[in-house]
């Protein structure tokens, strides 16, 4: 998944040389309860990351990251805290399960897969940061283009001097009077006078042919760009098209960031913030944990994966549509419950390239109530925020509080222990009367106390099988 951030990355990667590990858990903190071993090991690898690049660069080449390994119950932060670093180091983030892999030679996601999906993700993100910084530039060119579609410049005829004398001919001179039409109609254009107008614009044709390409080979190892084989079926040819000048003033300025945006410039600064900042979260890696049985069925191919993850994680190059890319300096966060198998049932090269292990706690009660209303937009901040929509003022006590983080950690203990992802049904249930009536309601302040929320869970404690209502 892609990470934006608001500023470019030069600006960013100055204020996180300034982040020591401490302030890096401190800004965890902010979106993720307790788990302070796995912040800790974390920030100390975006640390090494900013000082390896303070390093010169042969023996910058030789320090490789040291990959971790998060073990823990679903829903303790392990994913959120990989999240939130990778949006702190405004760097390009993926996460994918490593379930989805299979060996080669069977039907299924090639393990480099995971390299050119980073890549893609980069270039969105630069091409966004770049985006901004032609954003100003761009509107003022829009504004003259449409200007010139809705005041045609005349063609003014200029006599010569003499045959084949300068200035032989005709030539669009503007004259004073369409000059200041022009000024006139550039002040209604901004202040939204002309949006209802019709304009008749050259809009590229976007249809693409359908087709399928059916190959053992991943489409950027064909070598083939079809684009340039087949230049005027691939969006060359335009068409003319009326809209309203509110539309096409949007289009216009998406066509000259489009034409303004060094795309070769934006590609190399991809490949580089991938290679040197990329961060690959491989979740449900205890999936694929276990060695080769002998026995045959579904499992058969598990070690064959670990072994084709192995060099991207050791440091290979993929060929992707953008070039190569080098997969040394990637940081790899590897995740996963281990409930039925451990970390040493991984082959011994792989578990070698994670060197660090760090083990996410089981979440408390009073981690409940933290989670509950602590970080920047916890859920009862959302549900308070949702339902002030409707006008509606909600407020919980503490000891309403209370008995939701009491009622999750005992239906976690009861059934499967999903962590905090048990809160979301409870809060739903709680919430269930209010959210479905708010439209409707007379009163709106709204005060839920611990005896509401026993009222609305009550029908759920009386039933012994709590899992047929909290999935």
């Amino acid at each position: 998944m892609a990470i934006y951030l608001p500023s470019t990355f030069d600006e960013e990667q100055l204020a996180l040389d300034e982040l020591t590990p401490r302030e890096i858990v401190a800004e965890l903190d902010k979106y993720v309860v307790g788990q302070h071993e796995a912040k800790r090991a974390v920030a100390i690898a975006l640390r090494n990351r900013m000082r390896r690049q303070k390093l010169p660069p042969e023996m910058a080449e030789e320090v490789m990251p040291k990959n971790i390994i998060m073990i823990g119950p679903t829903g303790v932060g392990k994913t959120e805290i990989a999240r939130r670093l990778a949006k702190l180091a405004s760097s390009p983030f993926l996460k994918v399960e490593a379930s989805k892999f299979t060996e080669v030679g069977y039907v299924g996601r090639d393990v480099e897969s995971m390299i050119r999906d980073l890549i893609e993700i980069a270039i969105d993100m630069v091409r966004e940061e770049k985006l901004e910084d032609v954003a100003d530039k761009a509107e003022i060119n829009a504004e003259e283009r449409l200007l010139d579609l809705l005041l045609p410049s005349t063609p003014t005829v200029i006599p010569p001097a003499a045959e084949g004398a300068i200035g032989y001919g005709t030539l669009p001179v503007q004259s004073e009077s369409n000059s200041r039409t022009r000024e006139k109609l550039r002040q209604q254009l901004r202040e939204g006078k002309l949006d209802e107008r019709i304009v008749e614009l050259d809009v590229r044709e976007k249809n693409m042919p359908a087709f399928e390409i059916i190959s053992n080979q991943g489409v950027e190892e064909m070598d083939v760009n079809l684009k340039d084989m087949l230049p005027n079926i691939f969006g060359q040819r335009t068409k003319k098209r009326k809209m309203k000048v509110s539309e096409a003033f949007e289009y216009l300025i998406q066509e000259e960031e489009q034409r303004l945006i060094d795309m070769d410039q934006v590609t190399r600064t991809a490949v580089e913030r991938v290679e040197n900042s990329g961060i690959i979260f491989l979740d449900e890696i205890d999936k694929i944990a276990g060695r080769e049985s002998g026995h045959g069925g579904p499992d058969v191919s598990r070690e064959g994966v670990q072994r084709d993850i192995l060099p991207i994680v050791e440091g290979t190059t993929v060929n992707t549509r953008y070039g190569m890319v080098r997969t040394d300096h990637i940081l790899f966060i590897a995740a996963g419950a281990f409930h039925v198998s451990k970390p040493s049932d991984l082959i011994p090269e792989l578990q070698g390239r994670f060197p660090i292990r760090v083990e996410l706690k089981t979440l408390t009660v009073e981690d409940f109530v933290k989670i509950l209303t602590e970080p920047k937009s916890s859920l009862v901040k959302q549900y308070m925020a949702l339902l002030e929509t409707e006008g509606i003022k909600l407020e919980f006590t503490a000891d309403s509080l209370g008995e939701i983080a009491n009622f999750a950690a005992r239906v976690n203990e009861g059934t499967e222990n999903i962590g905090a992802r048990r809160l979301h049904t409870i809060m739903e249930r709680v919430l269930d009367e209010i959210s479905f009536s708010a439209p409707d309601l007379k009163e709106k302040d709204i005060k839920i106390d611990a005896e509401y929320v026993r009222k609305m869970l009550s029908d759920i404690v009386k039933d012994q099988d709590l899992s047929r209502y909290i999935l």
